[in-house]
């Protein structure tokens, strides 16, 4: 759209050649005052203390001489000054309009909706470049946070579909009269309700993890004692599949934070390893000093993880194995709540894997 005549009158661009053109003005005043007034003064102050044996009438012909001179060099010489000054800033306004009229082109995208539009480097300097950058990764995020956000509502349609259609098809088998409404029916119900409140519940705490909304409640815990207590709370689960878990740690490692959301984050850890892990296998949590802080290793020698899945194993609803429904492979948000709560500690949740057949381990890292 062309700005109107008003909006370029009062641009950037404008302001400064309309200050530039003062300048240039106050200037040639200046110039026409010393040339008229204070060089003659002084050149005539000059030649009384030469002592000049001419008459008043020739002093003043030569007095006049000097100041026309002076009036004419000066005079051209300002206004060749004066017409290149106004070259200059006459293309060098032409090219910041230019440019700010492409940032706030490209800016008015952005806000449009086109997160891929960019900004090109201006070459106005490193003001101009930085503010362009800065636009660009703000342009980056929002198109990363609506692929997200697209990604979440595709996602999430999928995991309300399947209880929804469970619900549905029970009701209508219900009025049909193909199936009672006997225990069993309500057990399904029941079963399928309680699986939309934890998703519901599961999206709430993603959502206040990565908004940076989550409370922590830190209070000097014992990272080991936390680890063995977590392990002893998914001892059941394992023995019912017949894998082996062991909690590592010698010494108190004690940290501040809070026990309750660190509990999750293991909880998490240990049941993702159970349900990737074999019968037969066996599932290690090791707890260990680093150099700045603590960290604690949730290792298993079951599926492991291929290479170019690695960087989405925290993505919401990712699973490694998409055969796996949300009754054997949970909803796949687990290990996001997880990277969540450890990040709102200042810490680090990483995976590493060398490939399927070799096991997985994930890492939390704890800033001292």
């Amino acid at each position: 759209m062309t700005p109107r005549l008003g909006e370029r009158l009062s641009g950037l661009s404008s302001r400064l050649l309309l200050a530039q053109a003062l300048l240039l003005l106050a200037g040639a005043v200046t110039t026409w005052v010393v040339a008229s007034f204070v060089g003659p003064s002084i050149f005539h102050g000059h030649l009384m203390e030469a002592g000049a044996g001419h008459d008043p009438a020739e002093l003043l012909h030569v007095e006049r001489a000097f100041r026309d001179s002076l009036l004419i060099a000066m005079g051209v010489a300002l206004l060749v000054s004066v017409l290149t000054a106004w070259s200059v800033t006459a293309w060098f306004t032409r090219r910041v309009r230019r440019s700010t009229s492409a940032v706030v082109r490209t800016a008015g995208d952005i806000s449009a909706g086109q997160y891929a539009a960019r900004i090109r480097a201006t070459g106005l300097g490193s003001e101009f470049d930085r503010m362009g950058v800065t636009i660009n990764e703000l342009a980056g995020r929002l198109e990363e946070t609506e692929a997200t956000r697209r990604r979440l509502l595709s996602d999430l349609g999928h995991e309300l579909r399947t209880p929804l259609s469970t619900v549905q098809m029970q009701l209508d088998a219900v009025d049909d009269g193909v199936r009672p409404f006997d225990g069993a029916t309500m057990e399904v119900l029941r079963a399928n309700t309680n699986r939309l409140r934890r998703l519901a519940d599961d999206i709430a705490a993603v959502s206040r993890a990565q908004e940076q909304r989550m409370e922590l409640r830190r209070e000097p815990t014992d990272l080991v004692e936390l680890a063995r207590r977590s392990v002893a709370e998914q001892l059941p689960n394992y023995a019912m599949k017949g894998v082996q878990v062991t909690a590592r740690g010698e010494e108190p490692v004690e940290m501040g934070l809070d026990p309750a959301r660190m509990g999750q984050v293991l909880s998490n850890l240990l049941s993702n390893a159970l349900r990737h892990t074999p019968e037969g296998g066996s599932v290690i949590v090791e707890v260990r000093c680093t150099g700045t802080g603590a960290a604690v290793d949730v290792v298993d020698d079951g599926e492991g993880i291929a290479p170019e899945q690695l960087p989405l194993v925290f993505e919401r609803f990712f699973r490694v194995d998409p055969a796996r429904g949300p009754h054997d492979g949970g909803a796949g948000i687990g290990l996001t709540i997880s990277r969540s709560i450890v990040e709102a500690h200042g810490g680090r949740l990483s995976a590493f894997s060398g490939g399927p057949g070799t096991g997985t381990r994930f890492t939390v890292d704890l800033p001292g």
